[in-house]
């Protein structure tokens, strides 16, 4: 029997390790991919990687089961809204409208289809006098229409008045932590360069704005980063599962354009002709002002100043002089509100303090809030509207072009057959290798012995690919094959070592099979050093995994294979 020695009971302890950063997942259900922010589903506590097991009794294997019980089964109800320009009524299953000091920031549906706008005050709802806003959410939660939902997941359990689907994104659960990359998984891959070499906050703000601006357009499953080749270029790389490339080229080449309107009036635009600024990153003139304890869970507000050219000023100053001004109990406010366009979609709308009535002013300041269960959920909300408003207003400034150089379309069929290519490859050389082995060293065990070493430098390296959330594609996968042959090398060295006829002791024979290892790993791992750049960094998961596979084999699975065949071939 094998005496089992340090160095093997550190190779026992990192597959451990590995079993459980890849963390094999049975549970049935659908995980939370997102919750919108300020939801139902948010206010009640939800969040990101829960998986929902059960919704009212009805158990949830999957994300058709998700979609048969997640509506809520309700009946239109009526509404009737008085404001200061008259009286609306419609059938619906919500509202439709959303208030901030009483005054209309958004309307959508029936309200809209009704007559009701933005900016308008409102003053009772199906007779119930509204004196502030939360008059307003009390009719609100009063007069909606509900349905009671009974949701339990992994974590806990939540009850629910809903009059729509809960708002959040939902989908399979993974069987593991391991992620593939878009080679496997299906897309569209663009490689855009920008026309000059830009600083880091250039850079930062490209990849903000890029982001948010393809999020407007309901892009979720995105993947911007920065990438750099072997001399230095700057490129920006966009990953969008199930596209093709035609839709992210349309995605990437629209003119990402700003505007900020009064009614129908542009007050003023993206680019520096009309925003000279936009304060980030200084206490002084952006942050998070204070936060209070709401009935459920917390508010923060911010604020920030944006700095305008004299001419948009002027503009925004003749623009306001004629509006009519509402008072509420928590301020005094214009009555339209100044909306956000981005590519021309409605993505914000502000109210505007009466302070600003036709004056010329030049720092304008924008205040919003963030809500969330908790006072730290809040803060977090209350920072992420803001940055989200800061990349709107900076969006259209940025002062540099970008130029698409490289589309690629990547089949999710070709990714899954390349997958089982390269399994079905690996294990023909797995048993290829191993019959090999047999015919030179006519032992079973020595063979065995590196086929359980190669399958086990797979695992670990998978698993601290799992444990540093590396996306895996096809160069990555093919960097593990690399890995592994390099693997097989070294232990066939080591084994004619342990066999050698020369006068030397077993432990001599082994630490100048080290050498050999030593040596050949150091070569490898400086050779590929320079992946890591180049082809914009689309290799860097082939440099990524090779060194992480070599590694382990030269300190981890090498030294307890040699202190297991060194007692089988004594």
């Amino acid at each position: 029997m094998v005496k089992i020695t340090l160095k093997m009971w550190i190779w026992f302890f990192c597959l451990l390790l590995a079993l459980i950063a890849i963390r094999p997942n049975f549970e049935k259900g659908v995980i939370i991919k997102s919750v919108e922010e300020g939801s139902s589903a948010a206010l009640a506590g939800m969040s990101r990687g829960e998986i929902i097991k059960e919704i009212n009794g009805v158990k949830i294997s999957n994300v058709a089961d998700y979609s048969q019980v997640a509506y809520p089964n309700i009946k239109d109800t009526n509404f009737s809204i008085k404001t200061k320009t008259g009286t609306f009524s419609f059938s619906s299953k919500e509202l439709g409208i959303k208030v901030e000091n009483r005054t209309i920031i958004n309307v959508s549906d029936a309200a809209r289809d009704a007559g009701l706008k933005e900016g308008m005050l409102v003053l009772e709802i199906n007779n119930k006098k509204i004196a502030n806003d939360e008059d307003f959410y009390e009719a609100k939660t009063l007069f909606e229409p509900k349905e009671k939902f009974e949701i339990k997941t992994n974590k806990k359990s939540y009850t629910l008045m809903l009059n729509k689907p809960l708002d959040i994104s939902v989908g399979e659960v993974p069987r593991t932590r391991i992620k593939t990359g878009l080679d496997i998984t299906g897309g569209s891959r663009a490689l855009v360069r920008p026309e000059r070499t830009l600083s880091q906050q250039e850079m930062s703000d490209l990849l903000a704005v890029s982001r948010y601006r393809l999020n407007v357009y309901g892009v979720t499953d995105i993947n911007i980063r920065e990438a750099r080749d072997i001399q230095g270029n700057q490129y920006m790389l966009v990953e969008l599962a199930g596209a093709t490339p035609a839709e992210l080229r349309d995605l990437i080449a629209k003119q990402g354009k700003f505007e900020a309107k009064i009614g129908n009036e542009t007050v003023f635009v993206g680019g520096k002709a009309d925003i000279t600024s936009v304060c980030r990153n200084d206490a002084t003139c952006a942050g998070i002002e204070s936060c209070t304890e709401l009935q459920e869970g917390a508010a923060c507000r911010f604020r920030f100043v944006v700095y305008l050219s004299e001419a948009a000023a002027k503009r925004h100053a003749e623009i306001t002089s004629n509006l009519s001004i509402n008072y509420t109990q928590q301020g005094n406010y214009l009555s339209k509100t100044l909306d956000l366009y981005l590519d021309d979609k409605l993505v914000d709308s502000l109210l505007i303090s009466s302070d600003l009535q036709g004056k010329v002013t030049t720092q304008v300041q924008v205040e919003g809030s963030g809500i969330g269960s908790d006072k730290a959920k809040a803060f977090d909300a209350a920072q992420q509207n803001m940055q989200k408003l800061q990349t709107i207003l900076i969006t259209g400034s940025l002062p540099f072009k970008l130029e698409i150089v490289k589309l690629d379309s990547i089949s999710p069929m070709l990714g899954k057959k390349f997958v089982m290519n390269i399994l079905i490859a690996s294990l023909v050389a797995i048993i290829v290798v191993a019959t090999v082995l047999f015919i030179r060293y006519r032992k079973i065990k020595p063979p065995l012995l590196i086929m359980a070493c190669m399958l086990s430098e797979i695992f670990i390296t998978l698993g601290v690919a799992a444990l540093i959330k590396w996306n895996l594609d096809q160069a990555s996968i093919a960097g593990i094959i690399a890995a592994i042959g390099t693997g097989v090398d070294d232990q066939i060295v080591i084994l004619d070592e342990t066999r050698t006829g020369e006068q030397l002791s077993q432990k001599e024979r082994i630490k100048r099979a080290f050498a050999i290892i030593l040596g050949a790993y150091s070569t490898t791992f400086v050779s590929l050093l320079p992946l890591f750049r180049a082809g914009a960094g689309l290799l860097k998961g082939f440099a990524l995994t090779t060194i992480i596979g070599i590694t382990i084999g030269v300190f981890i699975t090498r030294p307890a294979y040699s202190d297991i065949i060194s007692r089988i071939e004594k």
